[in-house]
């Protein structure tokens, strides 16, 4: 029987050692007091936990190496995760996008479902234990050194120490630092599903308005549409954020600049949102501009759409000329934000960038380098958008590094 150390509590790491533990002695070393720092709050602490599509599907919704993922994601499908939860206690339900949530809404308890497999494989856990580094030779790793100074020895080594967001959660970039140490190529780490910040000082006056149903695009410098999605967002005092936002901020690649165009009316095409304004025009023909909009608009995004329209407030809705209500419809439909650039990455809820897929066999998630270590998780150069598929993403690449240890 080999003995393999996991490093890292988190999704990846959990699976991982719960796979590897059916054939192997295991010990998962974690450097919070605590598994599963990160996890616990997913979701706004809800824990959406993977999604309902079609597992086929999952790749349009990863835009950083989705090849690498199709042996893993394949061999442990969404619909596993979903029996796996389930077979542990776990009661779930599918929210709007195809999200998948524990029915308690308590991230608590998927972390508590892990935690049971884990025991019950009889994984040996060692909490409150940062690693320091390997202790390697000849392309092969013997020990892990903890900060302690205590070396803990094994026959295989995972990795699972996720990137560098949301910082403390413990998610810092100390394992990536010790494997590019050992020749690994690290792809530079940037940040994925974050929020952005916009040019125009009108958001600063929308801040705290939430859009539900609106439709965004994400233009990149040649006018090429690279994200466009129906959903919700928020305006925050820096720029905007909310779900759409932060998946659109994973094809943010380049410097920009980017345009974010927000439709407000994704439901109608430009001649029905035309006719009814003109119904609302109709209706509200004795008053002035300001006053006949807000069956259109929420009242906080009235003055900004007032002021970009270039329609003077006071005008009577009765004078007002066709191609000031052309110019309305397209304003509506097109409310256009130049992106200055993206939150810092200890704001993103994952990191992109991390352990070169070109030197990780994407079956095993063995290193191509190193004889006897594996990778899993966020520490790997792959990312996806919101809606459950980054956990889903940990959790495959945990169950296949753990389950491919002899291959």
């Amino acid at each position: 029987m080999s003995k393999v150390i996991v490093i890292g509590g988190g999704p990846a790491g959990m699976m991982a050692a719960i796979t590897a533990s059916d054939n192997n002695e295991v010990i998962l070393i974690e450097k919070n007091n605590k598994l599963g720092r990160k996890l616990y709050i997913t979701g706004k602490g809800r824990c959406n936990v993977t999604n309902g599509k079609n597992i086929g599907e999952f790749f349009d919704y990863i835009p950083t190496n989705p090849s690498f993922l199709y042996s893993s994601l394949y061999t442990f499908t969404n619909e596993d995760t979903m029996k796996f939860f389930e077979r542990n206690g776990v009661k779930l339900k599918i929210e709007r996008g195809d999200r998948v949530f524990p029915e308690s809404d308590k991230s608590s308890d998927i972390i508590r479902a892990l935690e049971s497999e884990l025991r019950s494989k009889g994984v040996k856990i060692i909490l409150d234990s940062k690693i320091k580094n390997f202790e390697a030779k000849d392309n092969k790793i013997k020990s892990v050194i903890l900060e302690s100074g205590e070396k803990i020895y094994g026959d295989h080594f995972v990795l699972c120490t996720g990137g560098v967001s949301y910082p403390q959660t413990g998610s810092s970039g100390e394992g990536l630092e010790i494997v590019e140490d050992l020749g690994h190529k690290i792809v530079e780490l940037k940040p994925s599903l974050v929020p952005m910040e916009i040019e125009e000082s009108w958001v600063k006056e929308l801040q705290g308005l939430s859009l539900k149903n609106v439709e965004i695009s994400l233009k990149n410098k040649s006018n090429k549409t690279v994200f466009k999605d129906l959903g919700e967002m928020v305006f925050t005092h820096f720029g905007i954020s909310g779900p759409l936002v932060l998946s659109a901020s994973s094809a943010v690649k380049k410097q920009g600049p980017y345009k974010v165009t927000i439709n407000l009316k994704p439901g109608l095409t430009e001649e029905e949102l035309d006719k009814r304004i003109q119904k609302d025009f109709k209706l509200y023909a004795n008053k002035d501009f300001k006053n006949s909009l807000n069956d259109l608009f929420p009242s906080k995004l009235i003055p900004v759409i007032i002021k970009l329209s270039g329609i003077d407030e006071n005008q009577k809705v009765n004078i007002i000329t066709r191609e000031q209500r052309k110019t309305l419809v397209y304003l509506t439909q097109n409310l256009t934000l130049s992106v200055k650039g993206l939150r810092p990455v200890a704001e993103a809820i994952v990191t992109s960038g991390g352990v070169s897929t070109k030197e990780i066999d994407p079956s095993t998630m063995k290193s191509k380098i190193i004889e006897n270590l594996s990778f899993a998780g966020e520490v790997i150069d792959v990312d996806a958008y919101t809606g459950g598929y980054n956990v889903q993403i940990a959790l495959s690449t945990g169950y296949i590094a753990g389950s491919k240890l002899g291959d």
